[in-house]
């Protein structure tokens, strides 16, 4: 059967997510970059944003834990859903259609996109497969368009925070995978807030250190 799942989703040891004061400059808010140092430097990562991300370097790509890790995000998935702080920094009722991401021509995602907007907007078809598709009536229309979409494969949940916490409550999120990284942000979006993971079923499957993160995956019973 088909699962909504989270993957790769990278938090702090104080429990934030991303941090504070999203921006154009800071899409993660402030610090948040930090979270995902283990991914960056992956054979996936850079498979996956090859010409459109400027956090490639010229290194060699690494593999091990974490490429293992962010290489399984990618199996297996039909479609994804995000939120709309996930799609961008505007807010409210949108000014024009030139916003199209934070990925360029060619997003890495080359599947269906369902962002979850309270203001509706035509699709966006991009290079390499994506097509952005605005979803205005809730996330549980929204997850029923993306596992349509999906076609038997399984939807990935990218985020944000809020995003991933409405799922959770509301008892749709089957598979939860965090990169724990060894950093503090102090403030920011924390996603466990009011979050009971053990009333709503969840279990730890594992638990992998790599050098730069703890990945933890869990899964509701």
């Amino acid at each position: 059967m088909a699962k909504l799942r989270v993957n790769c989703f990278g938090l702090s040891l104080d429990g934030y997510g991303a941090g504070p004061e999203q921006s154009l400059e800071n899409p993660l808010g402030v610090g948040g970059l930090a979270l995902h140092e283990w991914v960056f430097p992956t054979r996936t990562f850079r498979a996956m944003h090859r010409g459109t991300s400027q956090l490639i370097d010229q290194g060699e790509a690494a593999i091990g834990i974490d490429d293992d890790f962010a290489a399984r995000g990618m199996a297996n998935i039909g479609a994804w859903i995000l939120g709309r702080n996930m799609f961008g920094p505007i807010r409210g009722a949108w000014p024009d259609e030139k916003w199209k991401g934070w990925w360029g021509d060619n997003p890495p995602y080359q599947t269906d996109v369902f962002v979850l907007t309270h203001h509706a907007r035509d699709p966006i078809t991009m290079e390499g497969g994506t097509t952005f598709y605005f979803v205005t009536d809730g996330i549980e229309a929204g997850l029923k368009r993306a596992m349509g979409a999906a076609k038997g494969k399984d939807v990935r949940l990218g985020g944000g925070v809020a995003t991933i916490q409405e799922y959770l409550r509301a008892r749709l999120v089957d598979e939860l995978h965090l990169a724990i990284s060894p950093v503090l942000l102090g403030s920011g979006e924390a996603l466990l807030r009011d979050i009971n993971l053990k009333s709503l079923g969840f279990e730890c499957l594992e638990h992998v250190p790599s050098s730069k993160a703890t990945h933890v995956v869990l899964a509701r019973r």
